[in-house]
């Protein structure tokens, strides 16, 4: 399992539209690291339904604070490395750090991720 990384609210505003847009750039590299025979993960996959659950309003709910960055902490126990998609982003460089700190890969380039073919 392999985390992809990335801007998520950096730069949103907490704009819907935009928020969306963001997680669609994350999904972009899903099929590429299932196609290397890989189980991509995204952190907001798992944690916005919790938040939903939860009762927040949404990602600038207090409540987020609590759910969104320790998902992505309780995700990496079980990932085997993390892809950093490109721009600026606390959440997806906190995940950097913890993937340094267990010991696990950081790539920065689907091209480098083992069992990448370019389609």
């Amino acid at each position: 399992m392999i985390l992809i990384a990335g801007p998520y609210r950096s730069g949103t505003g907490d704009d819907p539209d935009l928020l969306a847009a963001n997680l669609a750039a994350l999904e972009c590299a899903a099929w590429p690291l299932f196609r290397a025979g890989h189980v991509p993960m995204i952190g907001e996959w798992v944690a916005l339904p919790v938040l939903s659950s939860a009762g927040a309003t949404g990602v600038s709910d207090p409540l987020a604070e609590q759910v969104m960055y320790p998902t992505a902490e309780r995700l990496l126990q079980h990932c085997d490395g993390v892809l950093r998609l490109p721009g600026d982003s606390t959440g997806a460089d906190q995940d950097v750090r913890i993937a340094r700190e267990r010991g696990l890969p950081v790539w920065f380039s689907l091209e480098d991720v083992p069992g990448y073919v370019a389609a």
